[in-house]
């Protein structure tokens, strides 16, 4: 793949997870509006990433790593950075168990609404870049 399939492939991704995302706020599926959230900013990140660097990104999921080496993180505003920290959790803890009661309990529709909306303006800031 050439570095500009590469930045496509991964904003294609990210685009399609923002719909799932917005399908999912519609059935009311709380958690997993959170993780799809997560994924958008992942693989923005990551299509950021093979843009601006030669390698391809990391096998990580760490939002605050992959903003942090993709050079990006100290240009973020403190609201895009708290952004960033409020998705971290969404990936890991919404597949164990032991943590999707404690974080379904934040999960409202209105919290699930403007993570959306700060997800699509980080994406777009990101897309930008």
């Amino acid at each position: 793949m050439t570095k500009e399939e590469k930045v496509a492939y991964w904003l294609d991704l990210a685009d399609y997870d923002i719909e799932t995302a917005e399908g999912l706020y519609v059935v009311k599926r709380w958690l997993y509006v959170g993780f799809m959230c997560h994924q958008v900013i992942e693989k923005t990140l990551k299509s950021y990433w093979c843009k601006t660097q030669d390698d391809d990104p990391p096998y990580i999921h760490n939002l605050a790593q992959l903003s942090i080496r993709s050079g990006l993180y100290e240009q973020m505003s403190p609201e895009q950075q708290r952004t960033i920290a409020q998705l971290m959790p969404m990936n890991i803890e919404a597949r164990y168990p032991e943590y999707k009661e404690q974080l379904l309990k934040r999960m409202t529709p209105e919290f699930c609404r403007q993570l959306i909306d700060d997800t699509k303006t980080l994406q777009q800031w990101i897309r930008n870049k």
